[in-house]
C-alpha cells in the first residue's frame, strides 16, 4: 500500500496550475510581446533554482462525486530562488488569469512573499502586471459588500510590509505591463524600479477611469515610460524584458542581502594606481564652458563598473554603484549639462532617495561636486527648492556611512556646501580645477560694486580690473593656505586616493538597522 493516488493527485493539480489561464491567455500575452510570470521566473533566477510556494493554491471545480474536474491557479506566484548564487524571494502577477487583478488572487501569498523576505533577511524582486489592489468594481456585486481599504482584514499586513522591507532587505520592483492602483504603489515602493519601454505602463488609475475627467489618454500618454522615468516615479526603462531581468541582477551584485550585512568586496580586477591623462584637462579654463562628467567617472572607477540609477530624473545629478578596487560604493556626481549642475527641487529629492539608501544598505559614498548653489528664479521657488535642498542637507548629515568628496569644480552657496556630511569626520580633496565662494563672483561683482564701476571712466575695464582681482584672491591656493580646505590634488591622482578612500572604509562599514526607516 502506497500513497501513489494522493501523489498522482497532486501532481495532476500541478499540471493544471502551470497552464495559468489556459492557451489562449498564455498565447494573447505572448502576442503582446510578454513572457508569462512562469517564464519571467526561469529567466530572472538561476536555472532549476525556483521552489514555489502555493503551487496549487486557487479556484477549482468538482463534479457530483468531489472529484476535482479543473484547477484556476491564484494569479500570484512567488517563491525562493538563487540569483547568482545567492537566495532572494520573488513574487509575481500573473496576467493570465482575471489580469493580475485581486479578484483572482489568495491575498496570502503576496503577503507570505513579502513576510518571508523580513524574516529570512532575503531580497525581493516583485514582478508586478496588473493592480493587485482590493479587486474591481464587479468585487462589490461578488462578494455583496464594498471593501474599506485599510480596514479590518489581514490583507491589510501589505501596507505595512511593501514599505516596510524597504528598511529591511533590498527591494526591486519591475513593471512589465500595465500597472495600477495599489500595483503601482508595490512597484514605487522599492529600492530600484524598472519599466520595459513597449509594453507597460503605470499610473494610479488607467485610461478608461481617467476619461471620466474629461482626458483622453492612451496607456503611453497617461504612464508609459518617458513620463514615469522624467516623473521620478520609477528608476530606469528597458527594451526588452531580459534586459529588465539583467538590470536585476546587476543591481543586487552592488547590495548586501539585507542590513543585517555589508555588500561582499568583490574581484580586483582594475589597476589601483591607473592615471588617466584625459582628467588633466577634462575641466575647461572657461568657468561657463561644459564638459561631460560620465567619462571622469568611468576614468577613476573600476571599469565599467559604474551602474546608473535614475537618468531621467533630477538630471543636474548623476547617481549610481560603482565599485572601487572590488568596494562597492554609492556615486554622486554633478552634470553641468543640466543647470549647471545646480541643485533643482528634482534633483534634490533624487540625492535622498539615493543617499537614504546608501545608509540603510551601509554602502560608501562618493561625491564629485561641481555644485554652482541651488537653481534660482521664479519657477525655482515655486518648487519649494529650498526646503526640499535643507532635507538633503539633513540626509547627508545624518549619514553614518564612509564619506569621500571629490570638489572638481564649483563650490557655492548651501547646496555647495552640502558636499559631505557635517559634524563628523569626512575624505575630502579640491581638484586644481576647483573653484568656490559664498556666491560666484559672475553676476556678484556689478551688485557689489555698482558705485566704483559707475564712477570709473570706463566700467569696462574697471569691471575686468576687480574680476582679476578677486580672481587671485579667491585661488584655491589661497584657501588652502589657510586650511580651509585640507588637500588639492593632481585630477590624475584621483583613482589612487579613491582606492586608498575604499581601504580605509571597508572595516567601518557596520551592519544592522539604520536609525531612521527609509521611505520610497
Amino acid at each position: 500500500m502506497t500513497w501513489q493516488p494522493e501523489l498522482d493527485e497532486l501532481r495532476a493539480r500541478e499540471k493544471m496550475a502551470r497552464q495559468m489561464g489556459g492557451a489562449d491567455k498564455v498565447k494573447r500575452q505572448h502576442d503582446a510581446g510578454r513572457l508569462t510570470i512562469r517564464e519571467r521566473i526561469d529567466a530572472l533566477a538561476d536555472p532549476g533554482s525556483f521552489h514555489e510556494v502555493g503551487t496549487i493554491a486557487g479556484k477549482a471545480s468538482y463534479d457530483g462525486d468531489n472529484k476535482l474536474i479543473e484547477l484556476t491557479s491564484s494569479n500570484c506566484v512567488m517563491g525562493r530562488a538563487d540569483i547568482d548564487g545567492r537566495p532572494v524571494v520573488i513574487v509575481g502577477d500573473d496576467f493570465t488569469v482575471r489580469g493580475g487583478s485581486a479578484d483572482a488572487t489568495i491575498k496570502e501569498k503576496p503577503l507570505m512573499a513579502e513576510q518571508m523576505a523580513e524574516a529570512l533577511r532575503l531580497p525581493i524582486i516583485r514582478i508586478i502586471e496588473g493592480s493587485g489592489g482590493g479587486g474591481s468594481v464587479k468585487t462589490i456585486e461578488t462578494t455583496g459588500r464594498a471593501n474599506l481599504p485599510g480596514g479590518i482584514s489581514s490583507g491589510t499586513q501589505a501596507f505595512h510590509y511593501t514599505t516596510n522591507n524597504m528598511s529591511v532587505v533590498p527591494v526591486v520592483g519591475l513593471g512589465l505591463g500595465s500597472v495600477a492602483g495599489l500595483g503601482s504603489a508595490r512597484l514605487v515602493a522599492s529600492h530600484y524600479s524598472v519599466m520595459t519601454k513597449d509594453t507597460s505602463a503605470m499610473f494610479v488609475a488607467g485610461p478608461p477611469v481617467v476619461a471620466r475627467t474629461g482626458q483622453n489618454l492612451t496607456k503611453m500618454e497617461l504612464g508609459g515610460w518617458e513620463i514615469q522615468t522624467r516623473a521620478g516615479a520609477v528608476d530606469h526603462a528597458v527594451d526588452t524584458e531580459e534586459e529588465a531581468f539583467a538590470a536585476t541582477r546587476r543591481f543586487l551584485s552592488y547590495l548586501p542581502s539585507s542590513v543585517y550585512n555589508v555588500a561582499p568586496r568583490g574581484p580586483r580586477t582594475d589597476d589601483p594606481n591607473r592615471r588617466e591623462e584625459m582628467l588633466f584637462h577634462a575641466i575647461p579654463r572657461e568657468t561657463r564652458k561644459v564638459y561631460r562628467m560620465r567619462p571622469i567617472l568611468d576614468a577613476v572607477l573600476d571599469k565599467g563598473s559604474f551602474f546608473e540609477m535614475g537618468k531621467n530624473f533630477g538630471r543636474s545629478i548623476i547617481t549610481g554603484l560603482a565599485r572601487i578596487d572590488g568596494l562597492p560604493v554609492a556615486v554622486m556626481a554633478s552634470d553641468p549639462y543640466f543647470y549647471g549642475g545646480a541643485w533643482t527641487a528634482d534633483a534634490c529629492n533624487k540625492v535622498i532617495r539615493f543617499i537614504d539608501m546608501a545608509e540603510t544598505f551601509h554602502i560608501p559614498v562618493v561625491y564629485f561636486l561641481d555644485c554652482p548653489g541651488f537653481l534660482i528664479g521664479l519657477e525655482a521657488e515655486k518648487s519649494a527648492v529650498i526646503r526640499l535642498g535643507t532635507r538633503a542637507m539633513a540626509a547627508v548629515n545624518q549619514t553614518t556611512v564612509p564619506w569621500c568628496t571629490m570638489i572638481v569644480r564649483n563650490s557655492f552657496g548651501v547646496a555647495g556646501a552640502v558636499h559631505q556630511p557635517a559634524g563628523r569626520f569626512a575624505v575630502r580633496y579640491a581638484w586644481v580645477s576647483a573653484r568656490w565662494g559664498s556666491l560666484p563672483l559672475e553676476g556678484g561683482i556689478e551688485a557689489a560694486y555698482r558705485q566704483d564701476i559707475a564712477d570709473s571712466e570706463d566700467p569696462k575695464a574697471k569691471l575686468r580690473e576687480i574680476e582679476d582681482r578677486l580672481n587671485k584672491l579667491r585661488s584655491p591656493h589661497r584657501t588652502a593656505e589657510a586650511f580651509w580646505v585640507e588637500e588639492l590634488i593632481d585630477p590624475r591622482d584621483t583613482r589612487k586616493l579613491l582606492v586608498d578612500f575604499a581601504r580605509l572604509a571597508e572595516p567601518l562599514r557596520r551592519p544592522g538597522p539604520t536609525g531612521f526607516g527609509i521611505r520610497p
